[in-house]
């Protein structure tokens, strides 16, 4: 997309409604706009993109700066349908578009990207006024409720009173239900099922997980961090989550939680339980950590002898100790364990207390375009469709980029020409 400032003072060639205004539906609306389509945006909260600044409370994780091979993974079984998504607007092309709002961005030392104001209010306001400009009109306080038998756009507003609008073409983009105080509530899966558009269910993902904490660990540890480790599933090798994970009073959260999640929710589904394993030394080997433990002076604590001999703090002791029922004796012994600790996770926490979702519209709902194979004209876009990624940016970038292609989409589709 252009970094110019996009000004539009053509007549309009056509209406169209974006229906949610969080980021993928605002992307859609700038696009439309750029092209001389008339957009109405309709938000059932009172102000648009409430979680856009909600993230930008933790610094903006717009996206990430690694390979486009391994960014692609991250999309996991919708790897496939994401990626041509990302060749239409990538990573790249978001880092220019925020440097066109006047927010240039930086690539921090995990290679996630922000913007150089490091919150998000600088550039929802500059893209704010920038929609202003495009003459795109933004409704607030209007729940969207479904279709009418001919197909018309229902609302409900804020005085109860129900009311109808047609377009040319619609974008939909309501999120997922992971953050009904902002306006993602999952609301809008009755009305899609309703008319036989296949939604695979809702479910927390990127969120903590449950564990059934010995009182003592859980009132000591609570709200400390098991720095630097790997996390993977019990029979799941191939997929290795590393980084911080936080302990909580009734399991543990964080980064390398949320990386395999999806794994997780497959074990639990099978199961009913989930064997987490836990490498409190991820770039030692199992031989390293057990040449170093063998140096065990005479009487010295198990406590002191792991500390001493492989820096493991008291949270990574403690956590050998709720897993064994004791400290390990010898060398060999806490070495494989300190390399595998079992974690047995019982379930996740709910989906309001989920950074995001899981599951939605299915993809076989939809064309390449992103337009409802049942709904002519009627196009989705951002988390409500069937995809998951781990935080770190993803999230984010595939809501804008599904935005844009659903944007360019319905201008094709009134026979207007996307600015790009």
């Amino acid at each position: 997309m252009s970094t110019a400032q996009p000004t539009s003072t053509a007549q309009p060639t056509g209406t169209a409604h974006v229906v949610g205004g969080g980021p993928a539906g605002l992307m859609a609306a700038e696009v439309m706009a750029r092209a001389g389509v008339a957009v109405t945006v309709h938000d059932r909260m009172p102000s648009v993109g409430r979680k856009l600044l909600v993230a930008g409370n933790g610094g903006l994780n717009l996206t990430h700066s690694e390979d486009r091979a391994r960014f692609v993974t991250r999309y996991g079984a919708s790897a496939g349908r994401i990626a041509p998504m990302l060749d239409v607007f990538g990573p790249d092309d978001l880092r220019a578009w925020c440097e066109g709002l006047g927010e240039p961005t930086f690539v921090g030392s995990s290679g996630r990207v922000f913007p150089q104001a490091f919150r998000a209010i600088p550039l929802y306001r500059a893209w704010l006024a920038r929609l202003a400009d495009l003459g795109v009109r933004i409704e607030t306080r209007q729940r969207w409720t479904g279709w009418s038998p001919d197909g018309a756009l229902r609302f409900t507003g804020s005085d109860g009173v129900p009311f109808e609008v047609t377009a040319d073409a619609t974008v939909i983009a309501l999120g997922g239900a992971s953050w009904p105080r902002l306006g993602s509530d999952g609301g809008w899966v009755e009305p899609f099922t309703a008319r036989g558009i296949a939604v695979t269910p809702l479910r927390a993902a990127n969120v903590g997980v449950r564990v059934g904490w010995g009182e003592r660990f859980a009132e000591r540890f609570a709200g400390t961090p098991l720095k630097n480790v790997a996390l993977t599933v019990h029979g799941h090798p191939g997929r290795v989550a590393r980084g911080d994970a936080m302990v909580t009073t009734g399991g543990v959260e964080g980064g390398p939680v949320y990386a395999i999640g999806a794994t997780i929710r497959q074990a639990l589904d099978a199961d009913g339980r989930c064997d987490l394993r836990v490498d409190l030394r991820p770039d030692l080997t199992a031989a390293q950590l057990e040449e170093r433990l063998a140096r065990r002076r005479p009487k010295e604590s198990a406590s002191t002898w792991l500390r001493r001999a492989v820096g493991l703090d008291p949270v990574g002791t403690a956590l050998l100790w709720e897993a064994a029922g004791a400290l390990p004796a010898t060398a060999a012994e806490a070495a494989a364990l300190i390399k595998a600790v079992p974690v047995e996770i019982t379930g996740t926490m709910p989906i309001d207390r989920a950074i995001s979702t899981a599951g939605g519209v299915a993809w076989s709902e939809v064309d390449d375009d992103l337009m409802l194979r049942a709904l002519p004209g009627t196009f989705l876009a951002g988390e409500m469709l069937d995809w998951e990624a781990p935080t770190g940016g993803y999230l984010l970038q595939a809501s804008f980029s599904t935005g844009v292609v659903a944007g360019r989409a319905a201008t094709r589709h009134l026979g207007c020409q996307a600015r790009t």
